[in-house]
């Protein structure tokens, strides 16, 4: 996959190449990625990226020109790369949309900066996306979170190949609790069943326990979730229990 970001502070990504799954991915020829400066697009002196807003306002916003360019040279043909805005207007961004991109062969990412990006820049736009209802400085620290969620969906990104489906968000539900040696620590001991070596009964205590913690912390996420009668036979001893304690 080859993965493209616009920026003014293109350094920021530099990190985040050196270490981890993007790394591995890199050094395995899975991931080619690259940071581009908008200023190399820009034809004055002082490499110009912003003016003030018409209407008024406080901030900045960025000129459109150098980001016109800047898409046109990248996306020639045009329509050979996905092209993302990092907007707080965008979509939210799901485990479900990282699994999609995943799939594409070039992505091209406008970490945005100031008050936005201008609206005729993200009309050429294919997408926009929003890690959430927060306020960043700029887009780039978004967008690595987006692609590091991509990266490590990547087949032969990861050491581990099976723990990417198995975590938060893959399933449909939050991930059940993990525990490691030793198997008691300060008064907390590890659950008996993840330690009797009776798989059939680790499957089922992990199914519910990512059921109760879904319920408890995401419960929207279960409205779309295809649940089985056994389980909707648990949440409701779950939700009985709950009332109990409230009441």
């Amino acid at each position: 996959m080859k993965i493209k970001a616009i920026s003014i502070f293109p350094q920021l990504y530099e990190p985040f190449t050196q270490v981890g799954v993007m790394k591995m991915a890199i050094d395995k020829g899975i991931l080619d990625f690259e940071a581009v400066n908008l200023r190399d697009y820009t034809h004055d002196r002082h490499h110009t990226t912003d003016d003030i807003p018409f209407g008024g306002g406080a901030g900045m916003m960025f000129l459109p020109r150098p980001l016109i360019e800047a898409l046109e040279t990248i996306d020639n043909p045009a329509g050979s790369w996905v092209k993302i805005g990092i907007a707080p207007q965008g979509d939210r961004f799901t485990q479900r949309m990282a699994e999609d991109l995943a799939h594409e062969e070039r992505l091209l990412f406008v970490a945005g900066r100031y008050e936005g990006i201008d609206e005729r820049v993200m009309e050429r736009l294919d997408m926009a996306i929003s890690i959430g209802d927060i306020v960043l400085s700029g887009g780039e620290v978004a967008s690595i979170e987006i692609i590091d969620a991509i990266t490590r969906l990547l087949p032969g990104a990861t050491g581990n190949a099976s723990s990417t489906g198995e975590e938060s968000f893959s399933s449909g539900l939050l991930e059940y609790p993990q525990y490691t040696r030793p198997r008691e620590l300060d008064g907390g001991v590890v659950p008996e069943v993840l330690v009797s070596g009776h798989h059939a009964n680790i499957a089922r205590w992990r199914r519910e326990e990512a059921l109760r913690r879904t319920l408890i912390r995401r419960p929207d996420l279960l409205r779309d979730f295809d649940l089985t009668d056994q389980d909707r036979k648990y949440l409701s001893k779950v939700l009985a229990d709950l009332r109990g304690i409230l009441d």
